[in-house]
């Protein structure tokens, strides 16, 4: 069975309103209608399988025409709910799922919000779905960085370079050490920097460097647009010795990232902009933990999850939350994915980053965080290491003999 879990509020009984949904989301309607047997109920119909209340309310969170029109007053109940809806409804077939455990849900006028919490699946029935490429363990292969965070950054300026200088940015950022750089989101196919040029500059800087060194910095290039297109770019990436993209799930969605996955080897960068809209009101949307399963089941292997003490509205609870979430196989085998931390980092973030979810298993991107370091970039790079070095000695970031650090604690620690 797939379980789904929610947060409801609604001014009738909870169960019932429960049933409601599960009739809905299943093999019935309002009502019982012809052909509905008791026999495809019992195969095909969803079933509640907890009913929980949690407060009563004076006044409802979102409004409901539906219950203006009736005249129906509160209390408006707030309530844990659990549906069980059998898999021979889905099949393997992600855009249904979703749309079975959401879909016309949000819609319903005897609710007043609802949140669907999280997903609950078999093992067997995730492991019927795509996995990551790479995930933890093949991304830390690919780059040889074993026992610490996967250090990197975000090109800056986001938009506006050609795609040459946007190579020499690279391969500056790649002598200054850094494991992991990315393109913003906001960065696309434009006409001053297509993304197909931009891919063969860069990489002939980035196989460059690896010829010299030795060692491979991961780029994740940015080729968010129509399927089609972005299975093109993916293709250039591969064919120039690139080893991930970029794209941004909300506006891509679930089935394109399904069929990118299918057609790519590449590592798939997950960036989750506008998860907002989708989470920020507490009575209306979907919890990370019900997102971050959906689209893990599309077979992405990076998923950012914000950051500490960040530029963002998330709490640092909900950022660890989010990034210890990705950290937990979903099937019987590793499927695990790689959780970024991104927006508003720099070193003296990183001890908060490890606190709160003792791994090191993370990549954690500094944009101004490197760039906009007093000494430089490879000063910026260097206070990451340093701040690490500190947190895994168990000392103060404030100790004497890491200059780098000291600097960026200076400079970034009174903004």
């Amino acid at each position: 069975m797939i379980r789904a879990h929610y947060e409801i509020e609604t001014p009738y009984d909870p169960a019932e309103v429960a049933q409601t949904m599960a009739g809905e989301q299943s093999s019935g309607t309002f009502v019982k209608i012809q052909g509905e047997t008791e026999a495809l109920r019992a195969r095909f119909g969803a079933r509640v399988t907890r009913v929980e209340v949690i407060e009563e309310r004076a006044a409802p969170s979102l409004p409901s025409a539906y219950l203006e029109r009736k005249g129906v007053q509160g209390p408006w109940r707030r309530a844990a709910v659990e549906i069980e809806y059998p898999e021979e409804n889905v099949g393997v077939n992600l855009p249904t799922l979703a749309a079975t455990v959401a879909g016309n849900l949000f819609d319903l006028g005897e609710l007043t919000g609802l949140r669907l919490t999280a997903l609950t699946l078999r093992p067997d029935y995730r492991d019927r779905y795509l996995h990551p490429a790479l995930g933890v363990a093949c991304t830390r292969e690919a780059l040889g960085v074993v026992g610490r965070p996967l250090f990197g950054t975000i090109l800056k300026p986001n938009i506006g370079l050609s795609p040459e200088e946007i190579a020499e940015l690279v391969e500056t950022l790649c002598e200054v050490g850094v494991d992991f750089i990315k393109d913003d989101e906001i960065a696309g196919n434009h006409p001053h920097a297509p993304v197909e040029a931009r891919v063969s500059a860069v990489m002939k800087r980035v196989r460059r460097y690896r010829e010299r060194s030795g060692r491979d910095v991961m780029v994740a290039f940015n080729i968010t647009d129509e399927l089609d297109a972005m299975r093109r770019h993916a293709d250039h990436v591969q064919k120039e010795g690139g080893s991930c993209v970029m794209a941004s799930l909300n506006w891509c969605g679930l089935s394109a990232m399904q069929s990118l996955r299918a057609s790519t080897p590449l590592a798939i960068h997950g960036h989750r902009n506008g998860f907002g809209a989708f989470a920020r009101h507490p009575a209306l949307g979907i919890n990370i933990a019900a997102y971050q399963t959906l689209y893990r089941l599309a077979g992405i292997d990076h998923l950012h999850v914000h950051g500490m003490a960040g530029k963002f509205a998330d709490s640092t609870d909900e950022v660890a939350h989010a990034a210890r979430l990705s950290l937990t196989a979903l099937g019987g085998t590793d499927d695990r994915v790689m959780p970024v931390f991104s927006s508003g980092q720099w070193a003296g973030t990183l001890q908060l980053t490890f606190e709160k979810t003792r791994s090191a298993d993370f990549m954690f991107l500094a944009g101004g965080g490197i760039l906009a370091h007093p000494s430089g970039p490879a000063a910026g790079v260097a206070s990451l290491k340093q701040a690490w070095q500190s947190i895994e000695a168990g000392e103060p970031l404030a100790r004497a003999g890491r200059p780098a650090l000291g600097e960026a604690l200076d400079f970034f620690g009174g903004r």
